[in-house]
């Protein structure tokens, strides 16, 4: 018996390259501890950021934007992430 691991052409070509980088890891990383933070602040008033690194001061406001430029990334590129089987 003859066990292919190869995608038929046609599908490898309306998907060139589908795989998760580590780019797309980072900016899933950042958008759940993003995503954590704010749980934190609704429910019990308590920003994570703010308490490491400062209310507003340079380095929370750089988290902050990592944080939304983050979720801009994984807005327009999680569409082409596809699960591997």
């Amino acid at each position: 018996m003859i066990h292919s691991t190869t995608t038929a052409p046609h599908a490898a070509a309306s998907h060139p390259d589908t795989r998760v980088t580590s780019l797309d890891w980072l900016g899933l990383l950042l958008v759940l501890i993003g995503g954590i933070n704010w749980g934190l602040i609704g429910a019990v008033q308590f920003d994570v950021v703010a308490w490491l690194l400062g209310p507003m001061t340079t380095a929370s406001r750089a988290v902050y934007v990592l944080i939304g430029v983050a979720a801009l990334y994984c807005v327009f590129a999680a569409p082409g992430w596809r699960r591997e089987r």
